[in-house]
């Protein structure tokens, strides 16, 4: 593992070959730092990238060509050693390519590639999934970033917000061990502000499907954002420890989810699933803008 850094005079950023993982993300200006440090009391990570799989499969397996595979929640590649691919002065990019470890657990090949790009105050998370062989490639691709909330000294984790540009209210999947339970709830927004309290996240992480929200920010206790991630997927998820009052959110964007409780049906089956033909390439990318403070 190395850690590897680039700024442009706004913003610098450390990301780590472990997991091409980001591991911080300061304003220059005022050496002010927006990632949670990764404190294992709370949560061992900053920003793991999911892949093949976002979530739990139900029963720990999956299954595939009449196989069954076991894979850990949110797959593998947090865990792999990528390989640098190139450095500049405000973007880098990092690879990892299937081998015999990754096809003994996901045998399906592929080259997966990420990327950081510094625009002004914003950081650019790019994915690429490449499928070089004959046949289909079923996976799914998601961010974990955790952004520390609060942010500001003197204020409580209780007194801020998370704005969203959806309306009136927005509806989340319920999860029960990890799994879609089949349950959901509705949060009301205030103004467009999801109120954080003690208990908003009692029962895990928040999954907001169907394309309810694609701008979502961290609102502080006088209403100001002050990080703002925007992405085009489909479903995103609002997550911090359940009963810890952790110092950090995470708002992930994700292509794929977890499974249904009971689901047993295959891997290129599942909800929300994405498939690559033999030769073609998904591309996609999210945002995080930082400032305002």
């Amino acid at each position: 593992m190395a850690l590897f850094q680039i700024s442009n005079g706004s913003i610098t950023i450390q990301a780590d070959s472990l997991g091409a993982e980001l591991k911080s993300l300061k304003e220059v200006a005022s050496d002010r730092e927006y990632m949670w440090n990764g404190d294992p009391a709370y949560w061992r990570r900053t920003s793991p990238v999911l892949f093949p799989l976002v979530g739990s499969l139900n029963g720990g397996t999956y299954r595939a060509d009449g196989r069954e595979y076991p894979m850990g929640q949110h797959g593998f590649a947090r865990d792999t050693e990528f390989q640098l691919k190139s450095q500049l002065a405000h973007e880098i990019w990092f690879s990892l390519e299937s081998n015999e470890e990754t096809l003994a657990r996901y045998p399906y090949p592929f080259l997966l590639e990420i990327g950081y790009e510094l625009d002004g105050m914003t950081v650019i998370v790019k994915w690429r999934v490449k499928n070089p062989s004959d046949r289909e490639l079923p996976f799914s691709i998601g961010g974990h970033p955790a952004f520390l909330c609060p942010i500001l000294e003197g204020t409580a984790r209780s007194g801020y917000g998370i704005r969203m540009d959806a309306g009136e209210s927005v509806t989340a999947s319920c999860l029960e061990n990890g799994l879609l339970s089949g349950r959901t709830k509705k949060y009301p927004l205030e103004r467009g502000i999801l109120r954080v309290t003690e208990h908003l996240f009692d029962d895990d992480a928040l999954v907001i499907e169907h394309d309810q929200a694609h701008r979502v920010s961290l609102v502080t206790p006088k209403g100001t954002d002050y990080l703002t991630v925007a992405f085009d997927a489909p479903l995103f998820g609002l997550w911090s420890p359940p009963h810890k009052n952790a110092p950090f959110i995470c708002i992930e964007p994700w292509y794929g989810r977890c499974d249904r409780a009971g689901y047993a049906g295959d891997w290129k089956d599942r909800e929300w699933a994405r498939t690559l033909q033999a030769g073609e390439t998904f591309a996609a990318e999210y945002k995080i803008t930082v400032g305002c403070l």
